[in-house]
């Protein structure tokens, strides 16, 4: 379940944090729950908290460095869940990119560099995300591995 997660983060159709709270719930089903105690869980639920508002800051600075508007966030998050479905593999990173652009073209009526600024920080964003992403998730799962293996 954690590698599955791993590659949630850059193909975001996979929850991946999802994943990384399955694989902790199979353990205490196979196992048990005892090491996986209630500070345990309000903590995973912290990096819980703390990885979506990373995905969204990281998203939001980015388009928002570059002169982008929430147009061109809305288009960004829009094309990232898009993209790699129309085009499977750099779809991660173009569909981002072009629903930035052409939210910023058609909704705010930008000139086309500026919109390609918005579209350039949108993968800024993006990136950022996922480095963000990886380090709370390889926290929770090291958080997780301290419990079970003490």
């Amino acid at each position: 379940m954690f590698v599955v997660a791993y590659i949630g983060l850059i193909y975001p159709i996979i929850p991946s944090v999802l994943f990384v709270v399955i694989g902790f719930l199979i353990y205490g089903l196979f196992f048990n729950f005892t090491e996986l105690t209630w500070l345990f869980w309000i903590i995973q639920g912290f990096f819980i908290v703390l990885l979506f508002g990373a995905d969204y800051l990281a998203n939001l600075l980015g388009v928002k460095k570059y002169g982008g508007s929430k147009a061109a966030i809305w288009g960004s998050t829009i094309g990232l869940l898009v993209g790699p479905v129309i085009i499977p593999i750099l779809g991660i990173i173009i569909g981002p990119f072009i629903g930035a652009v052409v939210a910023e073209l058609l909704f705010q009526k930008k000139e086309f560099k500026s919109a390609l600024y918005a579209g350039f920080g949108s993968l800024i964003g993006f990136i950022s995300g996922v480095f963000a992403k990886g380090l709370i998730q390889t926290l929770m799962i090291a958080y997780f591995l301290f419990h079970v293996l003490k």
